[in-house]
């Protein structure tokens, strides 16, 4: 579709090495962790959900979303708008109150750090990525598969 930007997962059969910090013997190591990504949503299996106007989501920034009763985190950094669940997976608090720079957002609790892109944690204390869902722009409305 033609002025459409999209970004999130790619098909299921996209396996990467993600690194995830794991605890060995009392200190903290970064681990390899092979993952598989959820489907991204075909035109026939897509649940696109309207979430708000891309002039409304700020540079830099998160707002808090509840869209089919999944709690998301909208986030903006670097131009490019980006999807996850609205939980930190180490302090179970919402990470839209938190800070976005440069591609991560930081929890506002224990300040655990989160790749916008993958969900993945870039430091402890968090040791386990957090979902991350496809988003597109269609006529400056950001929307968002669940």
């Amino acid at each position: 579709m033609t002025g459409e930007q999209t970004t999130g997962p790619g098909p299921a059969t996209d396996r990467r090495r993600i690194g995830v910090w794991e605890n060995e013997g009392g200190h903290l190591a970064l681990g390899v962790l092979a993952a598989t990504e959820a489907p991204a949503p075909t035109d026939a299996t897509a649940r696109w959900m309207r979430a708000v106007p891309l002039s409304d989501l700020p540079e830099e920034e998160a707002i808090h979303l509840e869209l089919s009763g999944v709690p998301i985190c909208l986030a903006r950094s670097d131009g490019v708008v980006h999807a996850l669940l609205d939980e930190c997976s180490h302090g179970q608090v919402a990470l839209s109150d938190g800070e976005v720079t440069g591609g991560v957002v930081e929890c506002w609790l224990h300040g655990s750090c989160f790749d916008l892109v993958t969900g993945v944690p870039t430091g402890p204390p968090a040791m386990v990525p957090v979902p991350v869902y496809p988003i597109r722009v269609v006529a400056d409305i950001v929307e968002v598969a669940i």
